[in-house]
């Protein structure tokens, strides 16, 4: 990443922020399986309305989420799946330190 302009930096920091809160990555692993209306997402995700309604204006903001009209209804889904292979990538390496770690706390009670 050392050859990316500082600008450039910003928008990728800002991209990880949106990623970095909680309820925002339940309401993604909703979508993760097609597209949802509001009723949908909160019904799967027992957030609140006024939660959901949140987190899907900011994921829509970041680009990370599409929304369409549909009737009286707005539809949402994932605008760039890979993101899912991002979080893959994630949970991969996470994995991997905590058996790391265990291992570590096992070397430790002998």
């Amino acid at each position: 990443m050392s050859d990316i302009f500082p600008g450039a930096l910003n928008h990728v920091a800002e991209y990880f922020k949106v990623l970095s809160e909680v309820s925002r990555l339940q309401v993604l692993c909703c979508l993760k399986n097609g597209a949802k209306n509001v009723t949908q997402i909160i019904a799967e995700t027992g957030l609140g309305q006024a939660n959901v309604s949140k987190h899907l204006k900011i994921l829509t903001q970041a680009g990370i989420v599409k929304r369409t009209p549909e009737g009286v209804s707005v539809i949402y889904e994932i605008a760039d799946p890979i993101l899912f292979q991002l979080c893959d990538l994630v949970c991969d390496r996470l994995q991997v330190r905590l058996e790391e770690q265990t291992k570590q706390l096992e070397k430790l009670k002998l």
